[in-house]
């Protein structure tokens, strides 16, 4: 079966819902946004998530920053790549505002506590995932040089991703597609909410 990579449209909301939920709890009970919808209903959020792909507001959620996996019709995967320039700390908020997830500043502070103070001309690289049932297909390496080789014809030379400290299965996936670790910063307000202990840079060249 042949993988085909296509850009994703609003008609993915759920599709790209299901992805963002199951890359934030990374093998957790609670990920990002048990912790921000304040519940672990999977049916609320991701009907949250649907919203949030959608809103004005172009945070790194949204549809437009999502390439999307093909198989026989049936989306297998998703990577989102965003410019930190454009998908700001406030465009994620005002997202969330859009679909009434106000007041999160204290909740968010959880996030943003590992700062990398990030290059703002380097592209960035968030919910890697692929289906149950679709592993080691070649959908993430499918996923990753479509991206790399867009991101070369708008400029980029260098890609980056954040993940947990402690996720060898996300930190071997990023090695074996030409990633490496260049910092790590470790945070107590992390490891409190989510049992790691805190997030690892990673970047590409390309």
């Amino acid at each position: 079966m042949s993988i085909q990579i296509k850009q994703a449209t609003a008609e993915d909301s759920l599709f790209l819902a299901e992805m963002i939920l199951q890359s934030s709890r990374a093998g957790k009970k609670d990920g990002l946004f048990d912790l921000l919808f304040e519940t672990n209903d999977d049916r609320v959020i991701l009907e949250k998530l649907e919203k949030l792909t959608t809103t004005k507001s172009k945070s790194h959620c949204h549809y437009s920053n999502f390439l999307i996996a093909k198989m026989d019709s049936t989306s297998v995967g998703t990577l989102c790549n965003y410019e930190p320039r454009i998908a700001t700390k406030e465009s994620f908020m005002q997202a969330l505002s859009e679909i009434e997830c106000v007041n999160q500043e204290e909740r968010l502070e959880v996030l943003y506590a590992c700062d990398f103070e990030l290059n703002k001309r380097t592209l960035m690289f968030d919910f890697m995932e692929e289906k149950e049932g679709f592993l080691d297909v070649g959908v993430l390496k499918a996923l990753m040089q479509k991206s790399l080789l867009t991101a070369r014809l708008k400029g980029y030379r260098i890609a980056q991703t954040i993940i947990e400290i402690g996720s060898l299965e996300s930190q071997l996936l990023y090695k074996k597609l030409g990633f490496r670790e260049v910092k790590q910063l470790e945070c107590e307000l992390y490891r409190e909410k989510f049992g790691r202990a805190g997030l690892s840079l990673m970047s590409i060249e390309f």
